[in-house]
């Protein structure tokens, strides 16, 4: 997640009335910018707020911190259980009757919809832009340890979930949090889950939807042409509405093919630029590695390198967030152990696979160029301007990189990134909505009520510059993690003891295929 780019709400300047309507407007998301900031900024200062004597997050390294202490709990469960998640992801072990509403290939889309996005472009952008090439490299290694926060929050979703008579599922950290916790006698399971679920809304509202929609309306205005964003959020809320009024199954149906397209497209572009560039690829590496510990001249050195590439890890592939665990619970199985083992994968994809080929991409391309008077990357003549490498420019360093092989390779970013916002929206939607019913209720008009409230939402997210709101939002989403990280460290004792029981079982021939 990033700050919330500059709006590109107006209208031809032809339409007078409508130019008028339009400063109206962003003068009213000024107002409400100014009144929301004076009154949140205390909680975004708080959330983000650096380590003393560093401009490192305290939320980043309580991330980080938690990924290393399940990585070592379980015995590098993310080396050990790879294999082994793919074969499940396939199906292998997969039981129709098994109680639950999507397979594990569907679980693993929606889920892996709502993280791939915008830090696996823009995110990635700054952080090689300001951490160099060496960031990528602790990227990585955030990556590949974020694997077992996401091993140890799904296991419990699916453990702790309620199932109904009807056939569906609630699950989560809610969930998790009032029945894990009362089974360990351990007090204030219902407070965690009410509170980890205020902020879920929140994180789902905007961070999950509003800048989602602002930045689809950014990407489509730039091809197109301005033109007023409620346009593009009327039509992103009738297509998000149409989806996920069907529930789960219809978010997954669309996530498990909207997904794996999005991916293919992305990474595909990339492989595409450096097939043409095969030769520097090598240096790349080197590049990388070096820069790693040695910081290659940039400003903040290796400090820079690994706060940036530990910072948009976290921001990306949100490991320890808790909000996959509410994806994850809907699969079918009566193992709780598998889905955790198959969410393990996300960080992989996200982080690992998908934010290496932009770090790659941009490497390789030439577009980095230190500025000798800040020390911080900025665009040189492969891009259209020079930027400074800020929370406003990633995607253009990203489209400058990508240009530099195919002069109309930024359209082909442009219909990714707008796939990558419809997708996160309508897996938010779901995350959000299981926050909502646990709150008030599980039930049809509470649940209607919830999506329309969602989908006005994106109108508005389309339409507005709230910065400050976006802002807020994405602090609720890392406040999840506080909540959520808590209580899987006095829950991961019934992890370990569900994993032994699995991979004991596994072994001794109970646990079967079910596919050839």
């Amino acid at each position: 997640m990033t700050n919330i780019f500059k709006g590109l709400v107006g209208a031809s300047a032809a339409l007078l009335p409508v130019a008028a309507h339009a400063q109206d407007a962003m003068t009213f998301d000024q107002r409400v910018n100014d009144v929301f900031a004076s009154s949140t900024g205390w909680f975004v200062n708080l959330i983000f707020a650096p380590l003393p004597g560093t401009s490192f997050p305290w939320i980043v390294l309580w991330l980080v911190v938690a990924a290393s202490v399940f990585t070592i709990y379980f015995g590098f469960i993310q080396l050990r259980a790879f294999g082994h998640a793919i074969s499940l992801v396939k199906g292998d072990y997969s039981d129709p009757d098994d109680a639950g509403e999507v397979s594990h290939f569907q679980a693993l889309t929606t889920a892996l919809s709502g993280t791939v996005g915008l830090g696996n472009i823009a995110g990635v952008a700054v952080a090689v832009g300001i951490g160099g090439p060496g960031a990528t490299f602790w990227m990585i290694l955030a990556g590949l340890l974020g694997m077992a926060s996401k091993f140890t929050e799904c296991t419990l979703g699916v453990k702790y979930r309620n199932e109904y008579p009807d056939g569906t599922v609630s699950g989560g950290p809610m969930y998790y949090m009032t029945k894990g916790f009362a089974e360990r006698n351990i007090p204030g399971g219902r407070i965690f889950a009410a509170v980890f679920a205020v902020f879920t809304i929140g994180g789902a509202l905007g961070g999950g939807n509003m800048f989602q929609a602002n930045q689809a309306h950014a990407q489509i205005a730039g091809i197109l042409g301005d033109f007023p964003g409620w346009i593009t959020g009327v039509i992103f809320a009738g297509v998000v509405f149409a989806v996920i009024v069907g529930g789960i199954k219809s978010i997954a149906q669309v996530t498990e093919k909207v997904v794996p397209f999005m991916g293919l497209l992305y990474v595909g572009a990339a492989l595409m630029i450096l097939v043409v560039e095969y030769d520097k690829i090598g240096w790349a590496f080197g590049q990388i590695f070096a820069g790693a510990f040695s910081g290659l001249g940039v400003a903040g050195g290796l400090v820079g390198a690994l706060i940036q590439g530990f910072k948009r890890a976290a921001f990306s592939n949100e490991a320890g967030v808790g909000s996959a665990a509410i994806a994850h619970s809907a699969v079918r199985t009566k193992e709780p152990v598998t889905e955790g083992i198959v969410s393990l994968l996300e960080p992989f994809i996200d982080t690992v696979v998908i934010c290496t080929m932009t770090a790659l991409v941009i490497t390789i391309s030439g577009v980095l160029v230190v500025d000798p008077v800040t020390g911080l990357f900025v665009l040189n003549e492969a891009g259209t301007s020079i930027l400074t490498v800020d929370g406003s420019s990633g995607v253009g360093l990203t489209s400058a990189a990508f240009a530099t092989g195919f002069s109309w390779f930024p359209y082909v970013l442009a219909i990714a990134v707008i796939l990558f916002a419809f997708s996160t929206m309508i897996s938010w939607s779901y995350y959000g909505l299981k926050a909502w019913t646990y709150l008030f209720g599980e039930g049809k008009t509470t649940e209607t009520v919830f999506k329309v409230i969602f989908c006005i939402f994106i109108v508005i997210g389309a339409a507005a510059q709230l910065g400050a709101v976006i802002d807020f939002s994405d602090a609720m989403i890392f406040a999840m993690a506080v909540v959520n990280i808590t209580a899987l460290y006095l829950l991961m004792p019934i992890v370990k003891r569900e994993m032994h029981s699995y991979f004991a079982r596994l072994k001794s021939g109970e646990i079967v295929k079910h596919k050839a």
